[in-house]
């Protein structure tokens, strides 16, 4: 294996130690119950099975047969999420045929990032991760079940979703993917007509129509962002079934996979000779081998929010120093939006993750040694298809389509996404996959802004025709939640068209959207909590440099007061009210931007 992988995976371990150590012993300590649903009163287990049908209660009040629990994230407004409607009936009537049951033991929110940018629910969207992980808890805490499967995809969906299925990671537990939408449009015809309408060159209707057209129908979008970094990392990880992250919805081969991991997770429970928990499967081979899959494919900068919190719920100390150690000797070899033309769609039709994982074992970047929830390493790297009506796997051949997988011997970039970059203003990642190489080191004045909307109305005003690092402060996570900052992206990129060098600095968020503008993200400490933003001026002269990796600015703050504006408008109103401790709880971005893990809490 390369020797960076090793070290970085050693370092995990040995400042991971006590912390892991205390996690595993908790979970075997859970396991050693046996089955909870048998210690349980009379009283209780009638509650549990009063709604159920005579051979369900039959089933479930067998202890000798597995009780599954389902927890959903099912709502027919978002189209990554109304697949799953009909799975929970797929589960229960494939487990039946077994002697096995299954119940929905809980449904979490699912709120879409897509759909709430730019408005007041996008200050609760990082938040509601931490508020899924506690869902999932209350779910499995009835203690009916010897087995979790996950119905979730989007982007602080499934991360909580993990979170919570770790605090019982004694139970074996797999995620169950829904699978993208059908092409729509092409990603530039998106990019295009959004920055025309921020230009003022076409109406609302037509960024209407367009907008209908990338979005239409069941699945998660086709983009690489968030929702698809997380189907394609959590592969990686081993927590689905192999090559299953992105096979559409509604085809026979998505029941069929669905079917065969409810079959799988049943015979994994506590007791059997296979019996794989989901503590076990998610160790420190298994989260590099998610960080590994994440680089190489030019992922959401989200993850190196989510990945932290994840470790840290499995009893893990995940830096930022990481991503950056294994970004040096991991190749970019993925182009898929917006790193690249293609959508989610070609990159399966090119091979999708068994290719991907194929290239990244064969340069002895991946743990083959690491346990998946289904059979081995080496089963990631076969593609399910069905044969005569039958599920089975066949191994990966060379990438179908080298501009979109590279093949064994070819990379896009030799270094993988993500990028650290620190200095006199901070920490905060980069995401370097999108980037022109000419615009990988951006020397400017600041622009200072506290909000996208003024950064919006001075780009109408026409104060933004410079060069200029646009500085976006107050947008971190104890400010207002640290929302996505998508506003800006067509603003931006209109700037850079022109001929402008542009680049963003914020305390704020960008997810898998963020493209060929160079954006230094996550900045910590964050402007709230009396970080280098808050002393920014308009003309301080900043680098961002993302060759280097740092982050600078030429002036001397040490004599300012920083500025401290009024931000109670966003604490208030469309419910964001009742996440006010939160906001004075959260960690850093650094930390994983957590309210479960606490600011200063270790």
């Amino acid at each position: 294996m390369n020797p960076i992988v090793l070290e970085v995976t050693q370092k995990i371990a040995e400042r991971s130690a006590a912390l892991r150590q205390n996690y595993v012993d908790r979970m075997e300590h859970q396991a050693s119950t046996g089955k909870i649903r048998q210690s349980l009163s009379c009283g209780n287990l009638a509650h549990a099975v009063a709604a159920c049908g005579s051979q369900q209660k039959d089933n479930i009040l067998n202890f000798t047969r597995a009780n599954v629990a389902i927890i959903s994230a099912y709502n027919d407004m978002l189209s990554a999420h109304q697949p799953y409607q009909d799975y929970p009936f797929t589960i229960k009537e494939t487990l039946a045929r077994q002697g096995h049951s299954a119940q929905v033991a809980g449904c979490v929110p699912a709120m879409c990032d897509g759909v709430t940018q730019g408005q007041p629910g996008m200050d609760m969207s990082l938040y509601s991760r931490d508020v899924i992980a506690q869902s999932v808890a209350i779910s499995l805490s009835h203690n009916t079940f010897d087995a979790t499967l996950l119905l979730g995809v989007c982007d602080k969906i499934a991360p909580g979703q993990l979170i919570g299925a770790l605090s019982f990671g004694h139970l074996p537990t797999a995620f169950v993917p829904s699978g993208p939408m059908p092409t729509g449009i092409s990603n530039d015809e998106k990019v295009k007509v959004r920055q025309q309408y921020v230009a003022g060159e076409v109406g609302k209707d037509a960024l209407l129509a367009m907008e209908c057209n990338a979005y239409h129908a069941p699945g998660t979008c086709t983009f690489y962002g968030t929702a698809n970094t997380n189907q394609l990392v959590f592969e990686a990880m081993g927590l689905m079934l192999p090559g299953s992250a992105f096979i559409p919805p509604g085809t026979e081969l998505r029941e069929a996979l669905t079917c065969e991991i409810a079959e799988d997770i049943a015979s994994k429970i506590h007791g059997a000779p296979a019996y794989r928990p989901l503590y076990e499967v998610l160790d420190e081979r298994s989260l590099v081998n998610g960080l590994v899959a994440l680089l190489a494919s030019g992922g959401s900068t989200n993850h190196s929010i989510h990945m932290i919190a994840v470790a840290r719920a499995a009893g893990f100390i995940l830096t930022w120093d990481d991503f950056d150690a294994l970004s040096q000797v991991v190749p970019l070899l993925t182009r898929v939006y917006p790193n690249g033309p293609a959508d989610i769609n070609q990159f399966q039709e090119a091979g999708g993750v068994p290719v991907l994982l194929a290239a990244l074992a064969e340069r002895g970047l991946l743990h083959m040694d690491a346990v998946p929830c289904y059979g081995t390493m080496e089963d990631y790297l076969r593609m399910p298809e069905l044969e005569n009506g039958q599920l089975i796997w066949k191994a990966v051949a060379e990438t179908r389509n080298s501009e979109v997988i590279a093949g064994f011997e070819q990379a896009f970039a030799v270094t993988g996404g993500l990028k650290v970059l620190s200095g006199n203003l901070g920490r905060a990642v980069i995401k370097i996959s999108a980037v022109a190489e000419e615009h990988f080191t951006t020397t400017a004045p600041a622009l200072v802004f506290n909000s996208q909307y003024e950064v919006e109305a001075a780009y109408k005003a026409g104060e933004l025709n410079q060069d200029a690092i646009i500085v976006v402060r107050f947008n971190g996570p104890a400010a207002n939640g640290m929302p996505e900052l998508h506003m800006l992206m067509p603003i931006l990129g209109n700037l850079q068209k022109a001929g402008h060098k542009v680049a963003l600095l914020t305390d704020g968020r960008l997810s898998g959207a963020s493209g060929k503008v160079p954006a230094a993200i996550h900045v910590t400490p964050e402007a709230q909590l009396g970080g280098p933003l808050a002393y920014l001026q308009n003309g301080d002269v900043i680098t961002v440099n993302a060759v280097t990796g740092e982050i600078t600015v030429e002036a001397d703050l040490s004599s300012r007061e920083a500025s401290r504006p009024d931000l109670s408008d966003l604490h208030h109103g469309y419910g964001r009210e009742l996440f006010n401790g939160c906001r004075q709880s959260v960690s850093s971005a650094e930390e994983g931007a957590s309210i479960l893990f606490c600011r200063g809490v270790k």
